[in-house]
């Protein structure tokens, strides 16, 4: 069954605090009228993995998701295969770009059999 465009979220963001405080001034934080955020904040030693991994299938809509966060729960990120929504990782500011981990480079490469 297709999505309508008035259910379906264009961003969403699971990510550190500073993370998520800078995009939701950006204006991309949103709450329906369901009280569903389009947003989780992870805390670290707080925030379990099966609640991040909870947060993700909500959210497959949309996705935009820390990098430390997404290793967390590598293998659902993994699993995820679909081209629309996008799903991008982003680096914080405690945890620097590793090409290594980047999965968007690793299909990219796989496509170009680098």
């Amino acid at each position: 069954m297709a999505t309508s465009f008035k259910d379906r979220n264009l961003i969403a963001v699971i990510g550190d605090e500073d993370s998520i405080t800078g995009l939701l001034l950006a204006g991309v934080g949103h709450i329906n009228e369901h009280q569903k955020k389009n947003f989780l904040v992870v805390e670290d030693g707080k925030t379990q993995v099966s609640e991040i991994e909870q947060a993700f299938e909500e959210l497959t809509q949309r996705k935009d998701i820390e990098k430390q966060i997404a290793e967390r729960i590598r293998p659902t990120v993994d699993k995820y295969q679909q081209a629309f929504p996008a799903l991008l990782e982003i680096p914080s500011k405690d945890h620097p770009y590793d090409p290594s981990k980047d999965s968007v480079l690793k299909r990219v490469q796989k496509l170009f059999g680098d």
